[in-house]
């Protein structure tokens, strides 16, 4: 919890820097300080430290995701087998464009894993171009459209990985 203000900051500049890039993605509230505490108490919240500085965020939740329940324009390959979701990735401004994202990525996937999860799933707005060239690179397919709870646009690209 300690950590909380600094990774607000970063969220607060990953939501301006979707809203620049054209996307309402995160542009209704989501995701608030609740969320982020709920993902920390949950011990679903990881940090990407760089030189001691946190430098990014994200969630990992190897749980069922009743958001991906339903897809249309498509099917989740693997349905039976446990998946590790990966929500509210999002880097801080001072880090961007040194493919730090890409670590934190190899990091999470390598984790979920050695969990025993072999199977992982993220969603994101048509307009995130830099989560869906992050989910091609290592291999995540374009499964079908999920919607969330989300006022502006609740379509979702549903992206799928299994190992």
């Amino acid at each position: 919890m300690s950590d909380l203000p600094v990774i607000m900051e970063i969220i607060a500049a990953a939501k301006d820097f979707l809203k620049a890039s054209g996307s309402p993605q995160w542009q209704s509230g989501y995701p608030a300080t609740t969320d982020i505490e709920q993902d920390i108490e949950a011990n679903n919240a990881y940090v990407l430290l760089v030189a001691g500085q946190i430098a990014g965020y994200a969630a990992v939740i190897i749980d069922d995701e009743p958001t991906y329940h339903n897809i249309a324009h498509g099917s989740w390959q693997n349905t039976t087998a446990p998946y590790a979701t990966i929500h509210r990735l999002a880097l801080a401004p001072t880090f961007r464009g040194q493919h730090l994202s890409y670590f934190f990525f190899s990091n999470i996937i390598t984790m979920v894993v050695g969990r025993g999860v072999h199977n992982l799933r993220l969603d994101t707005y048509r307009y995130n171009q830099p989560v869906q060239r992050l989910a091609s690179h290592f291999g995540f397919v374009q499964r079908g459209e999920i919607l969330v709870d989300e006022p502006l646009d609740p379509r979702r690209i549903a992206f799928e990985l299994n190992l």
